[in-house]
Order: C-alpha cells, then sequence, then structure tokens
C-alpha cells in the first residue's frame, strides 16, 4: 500500500487534523506535552538542530515514528524495534457484549486510570482530545477502552486499546475494536494502528480481527544527552 502519511504518522497528523495544536518550527512539529509526548520531522535529511532544542523543554524525552533526523552532539536518539503497522480495509464482524459508550470528561479520572495502569508510557492528561474515545462499564468500573489517536483526511489511528485485568478474557477489546474500525470506515478513514510485536497476544487479537500488517516501522525516542 502506498500511503506517505502512514510512514510518516506524527509530522502527517500534525499537518491535518491536528494542525491546530501543532507546535511547529521550520521542518519540526510536535504535540503538546499534556498530549502526547510525540515529535515529527519532515524528512530525515531536514535541518532540525536548532529546531527541536527550541522545541524540547530540558529534561525532556520525545518520541518519533517512522522518520528520525541525524542530530548533532548533545542528543541522544535511541532506537526501540520497530513497531508493526497493520491498517483494516474491511469491516469487522462485531460480537455480541455489553453497551459501549462514548466517554467524557466526567471519564477522564477513570480513563487516566486504567491506561496508567496497562498503557502507562504515553497517554497524557489531554490524549483523550485528540480524538473519540469509548469504553465498557462493567459492575461500576471502567473495564475496557480504546480510541483515536493519529488522524489525517484518509486515515484513523486506533489506540489505547486498554482491558483491566480483571476482565481479560470477556471480548472486550474485539469489540470495542470492531465498532469502531467500521464506523471509521463507514467515514472513509482507514483504520491502522501500531503495535510492538513483543507483544504477541495484541497482535494476534488485530490479525484474528481482520487487521494486517503494513510495514514495520521505526521507532525512536529522543532526548538531550
Amino acid at each position: 500500500m502506498i500511503a506517505p502519511e502512514l510512514d510518516n504518522p506524527f509530522w502527517a497528523s500534525l499537518q491535518s487534523r491536528h494542525l491546530p495544536l501543532a507546535r511547529r518550527i521550520g521542518e519540526v512539529t510536535r504535540y503538546p506535552p499534556e498530549f502526547a509526548p510525540f515529535l515529527g520531522v519532515a524528512n530525515a535529511d531536514a535541518e532540525t538542530a536548532d529546531a527541536i532544542a527550541a522545541l524540547l523543554e530540558p529534561d525532556e524525552t520525545v518520541y518519533l515514528l517512522g522518520v528520525a533526523p541525524v542530530l548533532p552532539d548533545g542528543w541522544r536518539l535511541e532506537a526501540f524495534a520497530p513497531l508493526a503497522q497493520m491498517t483494516c480495509t474491511a469491516p469487522i464482524a462485531v460480537i455480541d457484549g455489553p453497551e459501549v459508550i462514548e466517554l467524557s470528561e466526567e471519564h477522564r479520572a477513570d480513563v487516566l486510570a486504567l491506561t496508567a495502569l496497562v498503557y502507562p508510557h504515553y497517554f497524557r492528561p489531554r490524549t483523550m482530545e485528540l480524538g473519540r474515545y469509548f469504553g465498557i462499564y462493567q459492575d461500576g468500573r471502567l473495564a475496557a477502552i480504546i480510541g483515536e489517536r493519529l488522524g489525517m483526511d484518509a486515515y484513523q489511528e486506533i489506540s489505547a486499546v486498554c482491558t483491566h485485568p480483571d476482565f481479560n478474557g470477556r471480548g472486550y477489546a474485539r469489540r470495542l475494536l470492531a465498532l469502531l474500525s467500521n464506523d471509521n470506515l463507514e467515514r472513509g478513514r482507514m483504520p491502522f494502528l501500531h503495535v510492538s510485536h513483543q507483544n504477541s497476544r495484541a497482535v494476534l487479537l488485530y490479525e484474528q480481527t481482520g487487521y494486517r500488517h503494513r510495514r514495520d516501522i521505526g521507532f525512536w525516542s529522543l532526548s538531550r544527552a
């Protein structure tokens, strides 16, 4: 699949759906830290050092996906294992299950508590404002969530697919994934997501649900040395 936006998704999202949030200097752009710790560069050859220095706090760490710049001494660019980028091109069968609700400000504390438990690295206090988030409550507790994060005109990233350990094995993630993926397909947006190859349980869920591997995509952290 030829989809340049998906090859540089942080940059592409901040040039389209999330342009109003973008903090940009030249060929570097980033999300405000209260939304996401993500930074994008236009291309690997761009002159970025001065812009990155101006956009990052002294002790801050941000993450890059797909494209990383060449930086001079004074920076630490750490490569992680590439992520699997997966896409969904056809509707998914929706399994029966409990009611799914759209999450709002009144649910924020519950969402932050759940993500702190099972998805702690990239969720921030205002991440929920990047897209729509949905969840399943059981016995008065937030049992599972799913949300939308990066977004371009024709693509929508599915993110934060989380189930509380007390509710694993009930099919909640599969139900949420099908409902949100299908809704985006109906809106003309292809759903995509990123997952670690080491998270074999999640990879299997996505494959069984109907997502297919598009490519491995580079993933880095960036901070001052």
